[in-house]
């Protein structure tokens, strides 16, 4: 069993220490059941979501959370891992923070999960 989850902070500040971005992650992907994977959480800034968001899902502005589940038919398998790729934009989860009444932390916490979950 191989689960690898990488973290990147590209240009983007977050509170969340890679540490406990992977242990997130990788508590997601052992409760459903993943046994290979390999996904990559980039935190990146809400203009680079937002070209994201535009380019490949075709919706303007910027967005706290988008997944790509990539490989072999998409599908879980003893064949084919998981592999996929999660950005999350901290200015927009920070700001959804404040208006949802959550400390930033939790917020980002919650994007993981939700992302990992989507690549799944």
């Amino acid at each position: 069993m191989t689960i690898v989850v990488d973290v990147s902070a590209d240009g983007a500040r977050t509170p969340l220490a890679s540490v406990r971005v992977k242990r997130v992650a990788t508590a997601v992907l052992r409760a459903e059941g993943v046994r290979d994977a390999l996904v990559s959480i980039a935190f990146v800034s809400a203009r680079e979501i937002g070209r994201l968001n535009k380019r490949h899902l075709a919706h303007s502005g910027a967005t706290d959370v988008i997944s790509f589940a990539l490989g072999a038919g998409k599908e879980r398998s003893a064949v084919h891992p998981v592999v996929g790729d999660i950005y999350i934009a901290p200015e927009v989860a920070r700001a959804n923070a404040i208006r949802f009444g959550r400390r930033v932390r939790e917020e980002l916490a919650r994007l993981v999960i939700h992302g990992t979950l989507h690549v799944l």
